[in-house]
């Protein structure tokens, strides 16, 4: 179970909505709030931010639904017009905030969609993309039986050069290769 015993952010508005989404999780019976407890105990690099564009694509033909999103909601440049979206996150860049707002759209706190939707009703539950340069070097899991634990595994490497790590273990001719 990946959900935590103690809750560790010192952030006292953090603790007090884990402290609500558990209560409201064990009285209604609802899988979104307990996935909500759950996020907000996640760490900083498992709640990445999500963009603009990339939340104005997920809720097309979802008229009525608010977004929600245990993270971060930032602007995107790139974007020339926003459409008119109801958004629950945790914070909002400021200009990602102007922009929601100037579009006849609104952004509102957890507490605010707790009281509006208890049970998750007429909302989408929206991550960020979970890519980040550290997951390149981790592998797939280790066994006897696995013969692909290392394949596609970036190496810590200084430099790519044709003197870096290019003998033993990554050519058939130096011995093996895995």
């Amino acid at each position: 179970k990946s959900s935590m015993k103690v809750i560790k952010t010192q952030n006292p508005y953090n603790r007090l909505l884990i402290k609500l989404y558990k209560f409201l999780a064990r009285r209604t019976d609802s899988a979104f709030c307990a996935t909500i407890a759950k996020r907000l105990h996640m760490s900083k690099v498992n709640t990445p931010p999500i963009s603009l564009y990339r939340l104005s694509k997920y809720m097309t033909n979802k008229d009525g639904k608010i977004a929600v999103i245990v993270g971060k909601v930032t602007d995107d440049v790139r974007m020339l017009e926003c459409p008119k979206l109801s958004v629950c996150a945790l914070s909002f860049t400021e200009n990602a905030r102007k922009r929601i707002i100037a579009a006849g759209g609104e952004c509102i706190t957890f507490d605010q969609l707790a009281l509006r939707a208890p049970t998750g009703s007429n909302t989408v539950l929206l991550r960020g993309p979970e890519s980040r340069e550290a997951l390149a070097h981790f592998g797939k899991r280790t066994s006897v039986n696995n013969p692909h634990a290392y394949d596609g595994v970036k190496p810590f490497v200084r430099s790519k050069g044709r003197k870096f790590e290019k003998a033993r273990g990554r050519r058939r001719s130096r011995g093996f290769k895995v």
